[in-house]
């Protein structure tokens, strides 16, 4: 039953005290991901020098936005189909027509950034239309069934949108107090709310956070031993000289005298001398301590977060990335399960017949030498007779287009050969033909 006008309002307003509620961890959440962030995290007073928060502004070494990224990057849905079947079902199409290949990096990038992220799913024309939102724009309640909220609302450039289970409701209104709802409602006929979550991985016992909100405290650690190597640096990294027993008459002769390779003074009581110059290598040493303890918590390759890439082998690479590409699989399984929920979603929308054992495939990122590959590949089709196309899939980077297209580029030959071979055979079953005797040459005159 479609909701009134004061119905959609009385649930927006409770949905929106949830999202008063989280929206702090949220927005700390985002402040750690920002090349710029707020002052405040820099744990400086607001009394202190200038100087000092510039240093501190160019301390923050953003490493955790590296970490979500090189998750991402490894993560990109390429088809969605069937076991056994050699084409994608037609709710894929759905996916194409809404550029999903783009954006579903958002939605991947959200969900392990915060905990989890949302996808909509509502009818259009020709093909339902599918987006990813935020968590900072959207918050869904949950009840007995964990995989539909029984409400959700996003918040909108132009208001508010508020879903349920029958239709999607407009609101305007800046806070809780004066909501209101546009228009009309506009039913959905999905029979369930549009807006499936997706979140980083699964925990029955604990509250899923994401990839950013445990390793915070490593990445003020960061922070602060390259602030206080920048301060070193600033400070006493540079031999300073003092002199005993002589004051320059003015600021001129001051800094001539500071800048002068040869000083000579006529009084036999002056004395000069220098400060020792700071050790750097602690604070450096520091900082790679921490951010190995990073790669190793947040089971990111440590050879990535330090740069160093120094003569590895393709065993010695596969091994480095290994506890990564373990995390990654475990982000996929639980977010592919979500972007199969809202294909599915989608193609009862378009009236296709569903599949519900149809999965989504997943591109193969991992750093592997194509030569290495490519003769695994052949030693399959070799020794095992498994058919060459069957494998194409199997090679890094190659796109779930870049294979149709071999494969109508194949079909085409293949068609070519058989007619070929079909007109020599009928050439071969023809009769021998007589030849025909040249008229004989006429008699000489």
């Amino acid at each position: 039953m479609v909701l009134s006008a004061d119905g959609a309002v009385a649930q927006a307003r409770l949905l929106l005290d949830l999202r008063e509620q989280e929206a702090p961890r949220l927005k700390r959440i985002r402040e750690y991901l920002r090349d710029d962030p707020d002052r405040r995290l820099s744990g400086l007073p607001e009394a202190a020098p200038q100087e000092l928060h510039r240093m501190a502004k160019f301390a923050r070494v953003n490493m955790l936005r590296f970490v979500v990224g090189a998750r991402v990057q490894a993560m990109y849905v390429d088809g969605y189909r069937v076991p056994r079947a050699a084409d994608d079902v037609p709710a894929w199409g759905a996916w194409q027509r809404n550029r999903l290949d783009a954006r579903q990096i958002g939605v991947h990038r959200a969900a392990l950034a915060y905990g989890a992220s949302y996808i909509t799913v509502l009818p259009g024309d020709p093909v339902p239309v599918i987006r990813g939102v935020s968590p900072r724009s959207l918050t869904a309640a949950y009840g007995d069934d964990d995989d539909w909220p029984r409400y959700a609302l996003e918040k909108r450039r132009s208001g508010w949108r508020f879903y349920d289970d029958q239709a999607v409701y407009m609101l305007a209104g800046a806070d809780a107090d004066r909501l209101t709802m546009v228009g009309e409602p506009e039913k959905h006929d999905a029979g369930k709310c549009p807006v499936i979550r997706v979140r980083e991985t699964e925990d029955l016992d604990e509250e899923v956070l994401g990839v950013v909100e445990p390793l915070m405290p490593l990445q003020d650690q960061i922070n602060v031993t390259t602030f206080g190597l920048l301060v070193a640096q600033h400070y006493g990294a540079f031999r300073q000289r003092w002199v005993i027993g002589w004051l320059a008459d003015s600021e001129e002769q001051k800094l001539k005298a500071s800048a002068s390779k040869f000083m000579n003074f006529e009084d036999p009581d002056v004395k000069i001398g220098e400060f020792a110059q700071t050790d750097l290598s602690g604070y450096i040493a520091s900082r790679e301590a921490s951010l190995k303890h990073l790669a190793t918590i947040s089971q990111t390759p440590a050879h990535e977060l330090l740069g160093e890439l120094v003569n590895l082998s393709a065993d010695a690479l596969v091994a480095a990335e290994a506890a990564h590409r373990r995390a990654v699989t475990e982000n996929q399984a639980v977010v592919g399960e979500a972007w199969e929920q809202a294909l599915e979603l989608a193609g009862e929308m378009m009236g296709t017949e569903p599949a519900p054992d149809a999965e989504v495939r997943w591109r193969d990122t991992e750093s592997r030498s194509l030569a290495q590959v490519a003769d695994a590949l052949g030693k399959l089709a070799s020794q095992l007779s498994i058919p060459a196309a069957e494998l194409w899939e199997m090679i890094p980077g190659v796109s779930q287009q870049q294979v149709e297209r071999w494969r109508a580029a194949a079909a085409e030959g293949d068609a070519f050969s058989q007619l070929s071979s079909l007109l020599e055979q009928q050439a071969a079953a023809l009769p021998a033909q007589t030849p025909v005797p040249e008229p004989p040459a006429p008699a000489p005159a």
